[in-house]
């Protein structure tokens, strides 16, 4: 698709965010609009998926370690023409729903993993990207992983597992959003030097702006022409992008629902 197509296609992507949350009054807003831009890019241009089989030995696997920005990844399965939007708009966190509040691989065929429990997502990626190796398959594994998450030893551990088998078919995608449940990051437990982090642990890195599909579609370029390394690309995101006051406010809404008037007010912002 081309650029202005996705652009649209992100707007519509969080319209029915919005709409999912403030309808079923339970989800996390704030990290969902700040990967929009990533798992557009990811599901219409980058990810090479077979739409009548979830789980061809041949696909590209994608992992949402950041469990709870699921509400992203349902509006874009949606949007792929993969689910109907009236399910999701409906039942969103109903207890019998394919769509819960964190993603349920046993609910959902399109969901690799059941994530929630931060900083597992990637230690899967590498088993898979392990897998696809001694399957001789030439496909990709991508992890999408939260700042916030990025505090998990069990992350690191990871990460130094695909340094030493040089996994250059994993790509670590991360969400850096600066905040999470309880305050921004660096207040919590800062990462800087985030990058030389990965770099020390044998991994190719780039700093891009999250939220430029241009930027977002050239780093899976060139994570994918590297060898011999697994690449992590640090996509510098706003919790709440797409709302000012959302943006404004930062981690405060990484689970806060919107009322009548804050709905109202983020929907005019997003027509």
């Amino acid at each position: 698709m081309e650029y202005n197509d996705l652009s649209k296609t992100a707007k519509r992507v969080r319209r029915r965010i919005l709409d999912t949350i403030y309808n079923n009054q339970i989800g996390h807003i704030g990290g969902s609009f700040s990967a929009v831009e990533i798992l557009v890019s990811l599901y219409f241009d980058e990810l090479k998926i077979f739409n009548n089989n979830p789980k061809h030995p041949e696909r590209d696997v994608f992992i949402l370690s950041k469990g709870h920005g699921c509400s992203a990844l349902y509006s874009v399965l949606v949007e792929k023409g993969l689910y109907k939007e009236e399910e999701l708009l409906n039942t969103f966190g109903n207890i019998d729903s394919k769509f819960q509040v964190h993603p349920d691989c046993a609910k959902l065929e399109w969901a690799e993993l059941s994530t929630g429990s931060l900083g597992q997502g990637l230690s899967v990626g590498v088993g898979a990207a392990l897998a696809s190796r001694y399957d001789d398959l030439s496909n990709y594994n991508y992890v999408l992983l939260g700042d916030g998450e990025c505090q998990e030893g069990q992350v690191w551990e990871a990460a130094m597992a695909a340094g030493n088998y040089k996994l250059d078919n994993l790509i670590a995608i991360v969400d850096y959003n600066k905040g999470q449940l309880m305050d921004h990051v660096n207040k919590i437990m800062p990462l800087e030097p985030f990058g030389n982090k990965w770099r020390d642990f044998g991994w190719h890195v780039q700093n891009i702006d999250g939220h430029n599909i241009d930027s977002l579609l050239k780093s899976y370029k060139v994570a994918k022409s590297k060898k011999n390394i697994p690449s992590v690309i640090i996509a510098n995101t706003l919790k709440g992008k797409g709302v000012s006051f959302m943006e404004q406010e930062g981690y405060k809404w990484h689970g806060k629902k919107p009322d009548k008037e804050e709905y109202e007010k983020a929907l005019a912002e997003l027509k």
